[in-house]
């Protein structure tokens, strides 16, 4: 396993515990290690990798560990370090594609407290912020709020409001965002660039927490959130001069199977006109739950091209996790 531990953020940009309203040691020992190992036929196996190493943090006095869920997606084994050095197995229980976030339940005693969660909802762009990664104070970093704002990502995921911070945390995946009172804000998802102004600011993307709550309680249950699952399509689409692209395909993903190509530019859906990536999967997730068809208007070298997609529920094409 690769040693995520020798390194430590300069000093000049750890919090000074003096300057906290909060315990940033007890604060530090609530965020874990995972390492967590895919099966090499795994359906994300290929783009995320078989080895994923990142944060977690304990919210639950059970040990429950809330994460970022590519972590864990397809895990067939994690293995759970806590700040003391003490180790035990994991258990994957949950991943929410809409919001992002997922579960692990310990399968050993862990020795870490539980940090309280709060709400990205009372925090603004502009507003100090402490991340944390597992490691102790050396691996916690103050961070401002420079935007917080609406998120599409490329892979069929939108959030109304996300928090983008700087400068970036260099273990961010799972990586604790505490609001200045010492609450659990928000879960580091990504690393992010881009130009405001002439400044070009490199920084973290967090899923806000106050997400898990209403689907908490179903995940414990059934490993799922409520509801039915929205429609999948398994296109990589970007935004490209005002034109909304298809950039790749997940290979026997509904898209590639329906005939959509790469570089097509996508139009409408259902005849609805759709105007950026945001509109876009709105517009689809509005017809229905997964298993609707979805039609498409695309345009390809000048052409409209028609194309009925059947979507899918992305869950069913990954790996699950067992108990032996």
């Amino acid at each position: 396993m690769a040693d995520t531990t020798s390194w430590a953020v300069p000093p000049d940009l750890q919090p000074d515990p003096r300057e906290l309203a909060f315990d940033l040691g007890a604060a530090a020992d609530s965020v874990v290690m995972l390492h967590a190992e895919i099966p090499e036929d795994g359906f994300t196996a290929s783009i995320l990798g078989t080895e994923r190493i990142g944060n977690g943090i304990v919210i639950r006095d059970d040990g429950l560990i809330l994460t970022i869920g590519y972590l864990i997606t397809e895990a067939a084994s994690i293995w759970i370090t806590a700040n003391d050095g003490s180790v035990v197995a994991g258990h994957p229980l949950a991943y929410d594609f809409a919001s992002g976030l997922g579960l692990v339940q310990p399968l050993g005693r862990l020795r870490a407290p539980a940090l309280a969660c709060g709400s990205a909802a009372e925090i603004e762009a502009g507003d100090d912020v402490v991340v944390i990664g597992h490691g102790g104070r050396v691996h916690a970093l103050k961070a401002r709020v420079f935007a917080k704002r609406e998120f599409a990502g490329n892979w069929e995921y939108l959030l109304d409001s996300a928090l983008f911070t700087t400068p970036p945390h260099p273990v961010w995946s799972g990586a604790a965002l505490l609001s200045t009172d010492g609450l659990l804000a928000g879960v580091g998802s990504l690393f992010v660039q881009e130009m405001q102004g002439d400044e070009q600011v490199k920084g973290n993307m967090f899923v806000p927490a106050e997400l898990l709550a209403p689907i908490l309680d179903d995940l414990l249950r059934t490993g799922r959130p409520p509801g039915q699952p929205r429609p999948w399509l398994g296109l990589y689409a970007g935004e490209d001069g005002g034109r909304l692209v298809v950039n790749g395909l997940a290979e026997g993903a509904p898209a590639a199977r329906a005939g959509v190509r790469v570089g097509d530019a996508i139009a409408a859906v259902a005849g609805e006109r759709v105007a950026g990536l945001a509109d876009f999967y709105r517009a689809v997730w509005r017809r229905g739950p997964a298993g609707t068809v979805i039609p498409l208007t695309l345009s390809r070298g000048g052409a409209p091209v028609q194309l009925e997609v059947p979507s899918r529920d992305r869950n069913e094409l990954l790996k699950k996790p067992s108990l032996q």
